[in-house]
């Protein structure tokens, strides 16, 4: 119910619920000043409920409440990216992304992934860096990855590139003729950096494979992209839902084959009876990719050994357990569909 409304609300109900949500994380800290009250109150909300579902044993008790609250809401918050009204009513969505919240994918009680060992992703490194001039205009396209992603689309400009990269604005106008062609480049470059690391990282897995150690390789491989591996990449989905549409238009290509890439692994693993059958496919990547894709709201790997902060690998293994195996207490919770106890 909790997750139907908030859906409502976000994709039907409030045109004001979906503005604040796809425009607060480019707000400047002062705008967002007045607002944080109110947010932490909708934060305590979920907080409060999910701690009486964990106290009376509905809850899983290996991860944090936090954790477990950002996860849900980001999933749900993510869908102003992607849902179409007209495909199919909002409560159809609500009971598809409940079952994945709840249950997680798989079938068992667990995820086949013990014993699984996951390496930092390779940076892909596809910029031609050979001669000055080559070098210096890839300083200013990971500049200016920074400043679209710390500022968005509007207010990235070519004097705060400039700016950021230390020198003046004539040059980097002797590089790129205008911000469009930077901008342009680098979101590029960060669904090219994407697609080539998960499609490396998978490719690993010869076929039979164990499909939830190769879903875990593919989830951890997306984060450690958006996280650490290529700048462009966090660029990339913080700032593609804001941008003009004939900007969205040349990149959907890209956007359509790292979809494809996941559907073939999510669809092999439900072929195979790795995965639950009673969730289509395509939702199933969505919601996912949406609950990996907000994170770069909230969580801050730059705070690992903070207390109550988790470093990034400890928050990957988190999501990857949440992803496969839900926030269900699964040894107590009634099944929500196929494939739990």
């Amino acid at each position: 119910m909790l997750i139907e409304t908030h859906l409502t609300y976000l994709l039907t109900e409030s045109d004001f619920t979906s503005a604040n949500i796809r425009n607060y994380p480019m707000l400047s800290d002062e705008t967002r000043a007045p607002h944080r009250e109110l947010r932490a109150s909708y934060a305590g909300a979920w907080g409060s409920f999910l701690n009486e579902a964990k106290r009376n044993g509905h809850l899983r008790s290996d991860i944090s409440i936090t954790v477990i609250r950002q996860f849900i809401l980001s999933a749900m918050n993510w869908t102003v990216e992607w849902y179409d009204v007209e495909k199919y009513p909002v409560h159809i969505l609500a009971e598809r992304m409940s079952k994945l919240i709840l249950d997680g994918m798989c079938l068992d009680r667990r995820a086949e992934t013990e014993g699984l060992k996951l390496t930092p992703a390779a940076p892909v490194n596809i910029l031609d860096t050979n001669g000055k001039a080559a070098k210096t205009r890839a300083e200013i396209l990971r500049v200016a990855a920074r400043v679209l992603r710390d500022n968005g689309y509007k207010a990235t400009t070519l004097r705060k590139i400039a700016d950021e990269a230390d020198m003046k604005a004539g040059s980097v106008y002797y590089h790129f003729k205008s911000k469009e062609a930077i901008v342009d480049e680098v979101l590029n470059e960060g669904l090219s950096d994407l697609l080539s690391g998960v499609s490396a990282a998978v490719q690993k897995f010869d076929s039979p494979c164990d499909h939830h150690t190769r879903i875990a390789t593919a989830i951890w491989t997306h984060l450690d992209f958006l996280f650490k591996a290529s700048e462009f990449t966090s660029a990339n989905i913080r700032s593609y839902g804001m941008l003009p549409n004939h900007f969205r238009e040349r990149h959907r290509g890209i956007r359509h084959d790292y979809g494809r890439l996941w559907d073939m692994i999510l669809r092999e693993a439900q072929q195979d009876g790795a995965i639950r059958s009673d969730i289509k496919i395509v939702p199933l990547r969505q919601v996912m990719l949406g609950a990996l894709n907000w994170t770069v709201e909230w969580f801050d790997p730059n705070k690992a050994g903070v207390e109550g902060y988790l470093s990034l690998p400890e928050f990957s293994g988190m999501l990857i357990k949440l992803l496969l195996e839900g926030i269900c207490n699964r040894e107590t919770a009634p099944s929500t569909g196929q494939g739990t106890p």
